[in-house]
């Protein structure tokens, strides 16, 4: 049977959309310890493993590897995670003055799969009675360890050990943009900020720091400053990938010029002329109403005011390039077609909330939150149950038919129709099982585990004391126990 006629369509999906660039594949590393690491390619080399990551090229020895999954598809990301795969080259040895010692530290700060802090500690008590050159080595050793944290993902660790470096070298340039090039990550966007005027006083001409102010103004939703930062980066020197965020951005910017603006406590709205300025005011206050019920159910307040378009349909179209299945998105900005409208409908609310709660997600994991998560919690959130879909559900499950969450984990852009169907309510099901049996309290922790740095199968055995295959097998059982005759 074909899956559509398995899965009752609720109406159109929305998504999260890679807002830049078109979601990367990825290989994952799968570690003895049961521990994933996602880097931008995988080589093997000996007794050896070398992955790219956005930090340069790391080393793992192969003993501690279990098995490799090769082109894996990359999250959907909104400004922050695109930002996080910008091509940042490591810092130079002799930007810091140690390049005699420098691969000495680089292979004593880490080496067979581990941070030594043993060998960090004995350069810090250097540091403490030596000279310039003492300081800059404890730098380095502590920029190594976050290098080293941040391609596993653990950006708390890795600020906390480049906030250290700065300690020790607190003009450097290269630390000031990895500490903002973190914040990125974590849609800490105004931090990033901080770091990046830092690095703007001491390396006036490098062309990374604009570039990455570029990303930071766009994820505040200020598209002009965003807009005169790629600038002035492609001037100091020829960039892809800024030249790519630049075009999006002008594009984004001159459909948004004759847009009309609104504001609210919590959000930043444009719409088109088109819309109905008494719409505009319903949206802003649904939107608000939709957050403080978020707020409490998620326990977490956004930091900065959420950016959010009301469009034409040929104009959402035109500008985000997404699937005809998505009927609205979340990039960093709400974006949300609402031609022919003139006040707030049900399917309307239903849409804001979905999408509001994404951008909750977002922040609240730093942008880490695996794909089936974001939806499944998305749609649990705006109402949806998974009474229609059950039946099937369970068929596909006990068939063993359907993809499993590590597959629904990463971007779903390129899912047919089908498959994001089963996609949707698959997700779905599972987060209203966690909801069910243990609570919002537990999703919550999920989620603040997320964004501690765990990925998302550990966030979850560490909450639930269940892996991904404990979780699936409990919601076919939910399924079955409470929607199927």
């Amino acid at each position: 049977m074909r899956l559509q006629r398995l899965l009752a369509r609720g109406g159109a999906c929305c998504a999260i959309l890679l807002s830049i660039a078109t979601a990367a594949f990825a290989d994952t590393i799968v570690l003895k310890n049961g521990r994933k690491i996602v880097a931008l390619s995988v080589t093997e080399d000996g007794d050896k493993i070398h992955y790219e990551t956005p930090s340069g090229t790391l080393t793992l020895p192969k003993s501690i590897v279990d098995h490799i999954i090769k082109g894996v598809g990359g999250m959907p990301a909104s400004a922050a995670q695109t930002a996080a795969e910008l091509a940042i080259t490591p810092p130079a040895l002799e930007s810091i003055g140690i390049a005699s010692a420098g691969n000495e530290i680089e292979q004593g700060a880490v080496h067979d799969g581990a941070i030594d802090r043993a060998f960090i500690a004995k350069l810090e008590g250097d540091a403490r009675t030596g000279g310039k050159a003492a300081g800059d080595s404890a730098a380095l050793a502590h920029h190594v360890a976050a290098q080293f944290e941040m391609s596993h993902g653990d950006t708390e660790h890795a600020l906390a050990d480049e906030h250290t470096a700065l300690t020790f070298a607190p003009e450097q340039p290269v630390l000031l943009m990895n500490m903002a090039y973190l914040h990125l990550r974590r849609s800490e966007f105004k931090q990033s900020l901080e770091y990046l005027e830092r690095a703007r006083r001491v390396a006036p001409d490098n062309p990374d720091v604009p570039k990455l102010a570029g990303w930071a103004y766009y994820g505040l939703n200020k598209m002009d400053q965003a807009v005169a930062e790629w600038k002035r980066s492609l001037g100091l020197r020829a960039d892809p990938e800024v030249q790519a965020a630049l075009d999006k951005a002008i594009k984004d910017k001159q459909e948004e010029e004759s847009y009309k603006e609104n504001e609210s406590p919590h959000f930043n709205l444009k719409y088109s002329g088109a819309a109905e300025p008494a719409l505009a005011r319903e949206v802003l206050r649904t939107l608000e109403a939709h957050y403080s019920a978020i707020e409490s159910e998620l326990n977490f307040s956004t930091p900065d005011s959420i950016g959010v378009i009301l469009y034409t349909q040929q104009a959402f179209a035109d500008i985000t390039s997404a699937p005809n299945w998505v009927g609205a998105l979340n990039d960093g900005r709400i974006r949300v077609p609402v031609q022919g409208l003139t006040s707030m409908t049900a399917e309307l609310s239903r849409v804001l909330k979905h999408e509001l709660t994404h951008s909750f997600i977002q922040q609240k994991t730093h942008g880490a939150a695996p794909t089936w998560l974001q939806e499944g919690l998305a749609q649990w959130m705006e109402g949806k149950r998974s009474g229609d879909n059950a039946a099937a559900l369970v068929q596909i499950y006990d068939a063993k038919q359907g993809a499993s969450l590590a597959q629904l984990e990463g971007s779903w852009m390129k899912f047919s129709g089908n498959t994001v169907s089963y996609a949707y309510a698959w997700a779905l099901a599972n987060v209203e099982e966690i909801v069910q049996s243990s609570g919002m309290s537990d999703i919550v922790r999920i989620l603040d585990a997320i964004g501690a740095g765990q990925s998302g199968e550990a966030a979850v055995r560490s909450v639930l004391r269940d892996d991904y295959g404990d979780l699936m097998q409990a919601t076919a059982e939910y399924l079955r126990k409470n929607y199927v005759r």
